[in-house]
């Protein structure tokens, strides 16, 4: 039988640090942690949402090293901001932003999420006509408009945390007895009493928590807004979910919701949260019930992590030896005509070298980074090919068989690898190309001066697109040459041009509009936010990872995986033919003393041998580059006698950044050998 949680156990509250006794209306307290740019696109839109409140904004950062403190002191110097020199965790950081807010009303807001215009007027409004609300929640929408059930919640009992874990819940959604975790049997659309609020999103009386006490600083991340609500119901007071007001929730965490990581650290915050509510034998069925989740879900986590890092690669393999066996057999009966040619130690060990040597390749050109692109696996073959080719002189004489077994093998390997891709796309229901992806086709909906800004910030930032044309946010400027029409005729022009994409301006267009826009549209259409004066687009294709960014940093060259893995890769190999010729190179490094500082460093990854050159003041956009190691070399060392200011250097750093390549930082090393002593 589903019952409430215990209230025997006491409760253990945060020390409540004095506050100044002046009231405002409403505090927005916003913690933040390494999402700079979702932190922007926040703060963008709760200013608007502020305008005409007695408010105040503050921002606790616990230690990011995104620059975010900065962005927030040079953007936003209305926001009271507290800047930690640890993580604190998200309790106390919550707590140390009430210890100092002053308004009636408190709300808790994630830097990952966009608020409408009139949403916390809204909530103020409903807050004041009940009396008996403690908190409110609103209705949270991902980036591309789909509701998000966290949204309402009940509380995580023996018997609904049982349902969820097992996944009674995902089959039965809307059943009253196991669809209870996230309240799938109420209308999204109507305003519920609820139990549990996400902590996204909590609008608080400043009388709820002065009287049940602050957030549990044992929480460290996850399971305090459980906690929270469930001690505004012992407190005698209601919480809401009011679908009136919305906002869009990108779910960017840095803790992966797959990952080992987070099935400890969520299981182990309702393991507190069991022990701190729960009393008797509903106290041990839970303890069961959460250990239980524990063990399934990290052996869950665990297989899929293997199953998805490793199965394309061990599919490669089989097929690989399989198709090499197929080629022995032919090649012993039809080329050399004699089935005795070969040795049993040709499969057994030259074959699974070879393998090695191709997916090796394969590796490191990208072609098991997501999304697979068939292109990689083809380039990846030919270099595993001229790899084994090299290899194959080295071997003893008893072991070289026939370079034709190589060049058969390898012309095997690129169309059976490319069509298992392919089969593999066709079974995961995933569009495989050859090339890169299809560029989408793109409309931005905002003014002339905004949308010229988002075409500059996506050839900037290297994006490839089809770019249809404006959509204006005005009726009266739809007729104008350069607009397709205004957002009213949205749907039809989307439909007309079949875009794949939108981009909205939000200094033009109301996130109210940009929500009804993606609710009213659906999820085929991927979207964006250009914020106003961010050098940023953002948006998220899945509610389950951090966000998509067309950010200078996300789409240089020298972000990609396939490139941070070269480049490593490159440092090392340098190292060791530095160690092998050191003999020889001493003589040709300026400080060989230095040098030796240098590769020492390199080698434990604490720097690199190519990086950045230092720039003295931050230039604008050098906040936005991708961060590499502390190098000894840098794109100014092409003309080392040459004297460059601070704004060349950026400029250099910028097009290193976008044109990256393992070749061009091979290439700098060569031409400034004597300079890999430098300090």
């Amino acid at each position: 039988m589903d019952r409430r949680p215990s209230t025997k156990k006491s409760l253990t509250l945060p020390p409540q640090t004095q506050r100044s006794t002046h009231h405002m209306r409403l505090s927005v307290i916003i913690v933040n942690y390494n999402v700079k740019y979702f932190l922007e696109q926040a703060l963008y839109s709760v200013r608007k949402a502020v305008e005409g409140i007695d408010a105040e904004v503050i921002v606790v950062d616990n230690n990011s090293s995104d620059s975010s403190v900065e962005l927030v002191r040079e953007k936003f110097p209305e926001v009271i901001l507290i800047a930690n020199k640890e993580n604190t965790g998200f309790s106390k950081a919550n707590n140390q932003g009430i210890a100092i807010s002053k308004g009636e009303y408190v709300l808790l807001l994630n830097p990952d999420t966009v608020v409408e215009e009139e949403t916390f007027k809204q909530c103020l409004t409903f807050m004041d006509a009940r009396p008996d609300a403690g908190a409110l929640g609103v209705k949270m929408v991902d980036g591309k408009g789909h509701f998000l059930p966290e949204s309402k919640r009940s509380l995580p009992t023996p018997a609904v945390s049982f349902y969820k874990i097992f996944g009674l819940a995902s089959l039965f959604p809307r059943s009253k007895r196991f669809g209870r975790y996230h309240l799938g049997y109420l209308d999204d659309d109507k305003t519920h009493e609820i139990e549990v609020l996400a902590g996204a999103f909590m609008f608080m009386r400043r009388e709820t928590l002065d009287k049940i006490g602050w957030l549990d600083e044992t929480f460290f991340m996850y399971g305090e807004d459980i906690d929270l609500s469930y001690r505004v119901i012992l407190g005698g007071y209601k919480n809401y979910y009011y679908p009136d007001a919305r906002i869009i929730h990108y779910k960017g965490e840095s803790t992966k919701k797959g990952s080992l990581n987070y099935v400890r650290i969520f299981y182990q915050a309702m393991a507190i949260f069991a022990e701190k509510h729960f009393s008797g034998s509903q106290a041990k069925l839970y303890a069961l019930v959460i250990n239980t989740a524990i063990y399934i879900r990290a052996l869950l986590a665990l297989f899929s992590t293997v199953v998805k890092n490793f199965s394309l690669p061990v599919m490669d393999a089989g097929l690989l030896f399989g198709g090499m066996y197929v080629i022995k057999e032919l090649w012993s009966t039809e080329v050399k005509r004699s089935l005795e040619y070969y040795p049993p130690e040709y499969m057994q060990l030259i074959v699974p070298i070879y393998i090695g040597f191709w997916l090796i390749a394969i590796y490191f050109s990208g072609g098991y980074d997501m999304p697979l692109r068939t292109y990689r696996t083809v380039r990846g073959v030919v270099i595993g090919t001229l790899l084994i080719a090299a290899f194959y002189a080295f071997l003893d004489e008893s072991y070289r068989f026939s370079r034709g077994m190589i060049l058969a093998g390898g012309i095997y390997a690129t169309f059976m690898l490319v069509a298992l891709r392919y089969g593999w796309g066709w079974l995961t229901g995933r569009k495989l190309m050859f090339r890169e992806q299809e560029t989408p086709r793109i409309i931005i909906v905002g003014s002339k001066a905004e949308a010229d800004r988002a075409l500059s910030l996506l050839s900037q930032a290297g994006v490839d697109n089809r770019y249809i044309g404006f959509v204006s946010p005005l009726a009266t400027d739809a007729h104008q040459e350069h607009y397709l029409g205004s957002v009213s005729q949205l749907e039809g022009i989307r439909k007309l041009y079949d875009i794949q994409e939108l981009i909205f301006c939000s200094a033009d267009v109301t996130i109210k509009s940009i929500i009804d826009a993606m609710v009213n549209m659906g999820p085929e259409l991927n979207y964006k936010i250009l914020p106003e004066h961010s050098p940023s687009i953002i948006g998220s294709n899945s509610k389950n990872t951090a966000g998509d960014l067309y950010a200078i940093d996300i789409n240089l060259a020298i972000a990609t995986p396939m490139n941070r893995r070269n480049k490593r890769l490159l440092d090392v190999g340098v190292c060791l033919a530095t160690l092998v010729t050191y003999p020889v190179g001493a003589f040709l490094i300026a400080n060989p003393g230095q040098f030796i500082a240098n590769w020492w460093r390199v080698l434990l990854g604490n720097r690199s041998w190519v990086g950045y050159a230092p720039v003295g003041n931050k230039q604008k956009g050098q906040y936005f580059l991708p961060k590499v190691k502390p190098s000894i070399l840098t794109p100014a060392d092409v003309q080392p006698t040459l004297p460059l200011d601070d704004a060349t250097r950026g400029r250099l750093n910028l097009l290193y950044a976008k044109d990256y390549s393992i070749y061009k930082d091979a290439r700098l090393i060569w031409r400034n050998f004597r300079g890999l002593g430098s300090c």
